[in-house]
């Protein structure tokens, strides 16, 4: 199975694709390298240090409490922290506060999400959780009242989670007991076996969240994941994103998704599949899940969002599969 990340390796659809190197309204689609697929070599994938598009993902979560007006949906700066950016961060064109509102919203519904997710989870007796491509995820970190009951296996590319390890404990937070980093290179690896090694008990239930990964993903790779999560002890829970084809999106957000889909492209990492919630919720049954359920992308910024004066909120284009053993 091979797995990009997210909240880890890239973002979901409504993160979009976003060169931090130019203006995201005016960018001409491309990596800030300005390097093509062509140019991509194996060292790209042990690189030490964050993809950018987790580190984009972490200073947005951060973005939230420092600009939003509270209730934050999500507190998390320490990402931030981790990150440590230069001075003038939030001067960067993919830092703009109007811009990119509705993907700052995304991207703190879709972890709020996760998070409400596990510790109900955690509420009801699961004890382990499973984040493939972790990135710059900082949930073990944030919430120890319900990460100490857990292990959490942050699953990443070797290369960022060697970076990750390193900053953890340059800025004194170190590695709590109840992290496991599993450095696996997707391109080759079995993540699965890696999970093993590291601790993991098949025999117990599990939470396991994949964001921002289906779209990088055949349909045949897709299904053979889902097939591989269906036989987890029973009641784990799976939580996987997915995107929406172009015709089920928002008419106001249709433009965002067409420039993510091209800079994906050029930087080598092309979207290949778009599911509609049947399609996924097919996929999830005839993997063999005992319940799948479809949660859309609205009714995400609906729960979080709604009432605000400030009137923000998530952009549409991706929803969830949350699926039980």
């Amino acid at each position: 199975m091979i797995v990009r990340g997210d909240d880890g390796g890239r973002p979901a659809s409504v993160v979009y694709w976003i060169d931090m190197s130019e203006d995201p309204r005016t960018a001409s689609a491309g990596t800030a390298s300005g390097r093509t697929a062509s140019d991509r070599t194996a060292s790209d994938r042990t690189t030490i240090g964050p993809e950018n598009t987790a580190e984009r993902v972490a200073l947005w979560r951060a973005l939230h409490v420092l600009i939003d007006a509270p209730p934050h949906v999500l507190e998390d700066t320490v990402g931030l922290a981790l990150v440590d950016p230069p001075a003038q961060w939030r001067d960067r064109p993919d830092m703009d506060p109007e811009f990119t509102a509705g993907f700052r919203a995304s991207i703190v519904a879709r972890a709020r999400f996760v998070e409400d997710l596990v510790a109900e989870q955690a509420a009801a007796g699961v004890d382990q959780y499973v984040i493939l491509g972790a990135g710059i995820d900082t949930f073990a970190l944030r919430r120890p009242e319900i990460a100490a009951q857990m292990t959490v296996f942050e699953v990443d590319q070797p290369g960022p989670q060697e970076w990750k390890r390193r900053r953890l404990d340059e800025t004194g937070y170190g590695v709590p007991g109840h992290l496991r980093l599993v450095p696996v290179d997707f391109e080759v690896e079995d993540w699965w076996s890696a999970l093993l090694r590291a601790g993991f008990d098949a025999s117990r239930p599990a939470v396991v969240v994949s964001t921002g990964v289906v779209q990088y993903l055949t349909r045949e790779a897709t299904a053979s994941t889902l097939r591989a999560a269906a036989g987890l002890a029973a009641g784990s829970t799976l939580a996987v994103s997915f995107l929406l084809p172009m015709d089920l999106i928002d008419d106001g957000d249709k433009g965002g998704l067409e420039a993510s889909s091209d800079g994906a492209q050029e930087s080598g990492t092309p979207f290949v599949s778009f599911y509609t919630p049947d399609e996924m919720l097919g996929l999830a049954r005839g993997a063999g899940f005992r319940e799948a359920d479809h949660v859309a992308g609205p009714a995400l910024s609906d729960r979080y969002f709604a009432g605000r004066a400030d009137g923000l909120h998530s952009s549409s284009g991706e929803d969830f599969l949350i699926a039980r053993t």
